[in-house]
């Protein structure tokens, strides 16, 4: 019987990604997304790897119920999970007060954050009972560095890449391993739902999607700590996270986020 694996945001860019480097690895799949495309997503995942079982789970992580709800149709397969990859995120462009909803914000708290913790403390604790398993968190570039005018965003995805280094540790005599993804601007819907077009990063170079997944992929299944995908930028601005002030990282980050900076 193939391994299982369990992949949320995965109707399209980096999650549908991993979902296909998984079941090409002949992992079967169970593939979360609140849009109705995850059907859609799931039978195309079907048509390229014969012989590997893939389930849909439409649910909405933003809520406790959504999250219950795919630990119950996960635990319902009756099978363990072997991959965890807490992919699903979401985020805001533009000033915190002036420019964005508190709703907007809270929303990625409850997304990005919220289910991450919930899902996670719902399976890994049946990994470390059986002394395996690997899990992936994609945080993104953006936790090296404050992100004003994606201020909570970027604090969001600093939570994961503390979470999952964290968890990593506490658990690293368990034969449960923990990889963060952090990828750079890459090539999917994000800048769009964001409302970020008219910025700098928007509009400027972005890595393909399906190289950050490979690059996850072999992350996760060498057990590695973590690894910045894409671009050679992204591995520099990565180092430079560790050295520079958050001030001076703010403004640098300000030139490239700040609504209108595209035409700057």
């Amino acid at each position: 019987m193939n391994a299982l694996a369990v992949v949320t945001g995965a109707s399209s860019g980096i999650g549908y990604e991993l979902a296909k480097v998984l079941a090409d690895n002949a992992f079967d799949v169970v593939v979360v997304a609140e849009d109705e495309r995850i059907d859609e997503a799931a039978a195309q995942l079907r048509l390229r790897s014969g012989g590997v079982r893939v389930e849909p789970v439409r649910a909405d992580l933003r809520g406790y119920d959504g999250v219950e709800s795919v630990v119950a149709r996960v635990r319902a397969l009756g099978r363990p999970v072997d991959v965890l990859a807490v992919n699903a995120g979401v985020g805001v462009g533009g000033d915190f007060v002036r420019d964005t909803s508190v709703d907007d914000n809270l929303e990625i708290v409850d997304l990005n954050v919220r289910s991450a913790v919930h899902l996670s403390h719902r399976l890994i604790g049946d990994m470390v009972e059986r002394k395996q398993g690997r899990v992936l968190f994609t945080s993104s570039i953006a936790a090296t560095a404050p992100g004003p005018f994606h201020s909570v965003y970027a604090a969001s995805k600093a939570f994961l890449a503390s979470f999952g280094q964290g968890l990593r540790e506490e658990l690293r005599d368990t034969g449960v391993s923990v990889t963060t993804l952090m990828p750079g601007p890459t090539d999917t819907e994000f800048f769009d739902r964001a409302g970020m077009q008219d910025t700098k990063v928007a509009t400027g170079e972005k890595d393909d999607p399906a190289q950050v997944a490979r690059q996850g992929f072999e992350a996760l299944m060498n057990g590695d700590d973590h690894v910045v995908a894409g671009s050679l930028k992204n591995k520099v601005q990565a180092i430079a996270g560790r050295v520079a002030p958050d001030t001076v990282k703010a403004k640098m980050m300000r030139t490239m986020t700040e609504p209108g900076s595209a035409e700057e």
